[in-house]
């Protein structure tokens, strides 16, 4: 069988498979046509009430965990600016030589003193 009959097959079988595919989802989307719709209609209700309840409750910052990626990021950038040696100064007071070794409890602190880095004054 040559090369082109070969991929000839091949791109007969990936449209039955398209086909069959879209089969399902318009069968999925029947499915679910009628509670959909209950359903958009309730989260319309929903979305009134939750943006009023939003509106009366007091804005509080959500606090996420700093990852290694956040802290090596502003590492990163102070090195750039020139700082890279007050960045490992920072690292070996926190015990650690590099960035990896770090207790990741300590992440706020070593940001704290890295941030303030060539910002005297």
């Amino acid at each position: 069988m040559g090369k082109v009959s070969e991929l000839s097959m091949i791109v007969d079988e990936l449209k039955k498979c398209g086909q069959v595919l879209i089969g399902i989802s318009e069968g999925l989307a029947d499915m679910f046509s009628g509670s959909a719709e209950e359903e958009k209609q309730t989260a319309k209700k929903s979305a009134g009430k939750k943006k009023a309840a939003e509106e009366s409750r007091p804005e509080v910052p959500e606090k996420k965990a700093l990852t290694l990626e956040d802290v090596r990021a502003v590492c990163a950038d102070k090195s750039r600016k020139g700082y890279t040696a007050e960045v490992k100064a920072v690292l070996t007071k926190h015990g650690a030589e590099k960035l990896s070794e770090v207790d990741p409890a300590e992440y706020k602190a070593l940001l704290a003193e890295v941030e303030v880095l060539g910002n005297a004054g």
